[in-house]
């Protein structure tokens, strides 16, 4: 018996907004993604903050997050919603 399915896994990243570092310990990744980053996350973006005469960039944190998901896909030789043979 050959198997008809050969699914891949595939890993999704995604970072979260760029906030004030010291109100980045709270922030959660969406649903179904885990957090890969601890604290106060990786210090690597900018956030803007907008005045009337001018618009200020300061340095925040960003938490990464990351989410196994299953793509569906037939072995070799198979094809079809059913993965069927030749």
């Amino acid at each position: 018996q050959m198997k008809k399915r050969c699914d891949q896994k595939l890993l999704i990243r995604m970072k979260t907004e760029c906030v004030p570092c010291s109100l980045n310990l709270k922030t959660q990744c969406p649903d179904g993604y885990t957090k890969i980053t601890n604290g106060t996350g990786i210090p690597d973006c900018r956030y803007y903050l907008e005045t009337k005469t001018h618009t200020l960039s300061f340095p925040g944190c960003r938490h990464h997050c990351m989410k196994e998901f299953e793509q569906p896909e037939c072995c070799q030789g198979h094809w079809g919603p059913d993965c069927m043979g030749k």
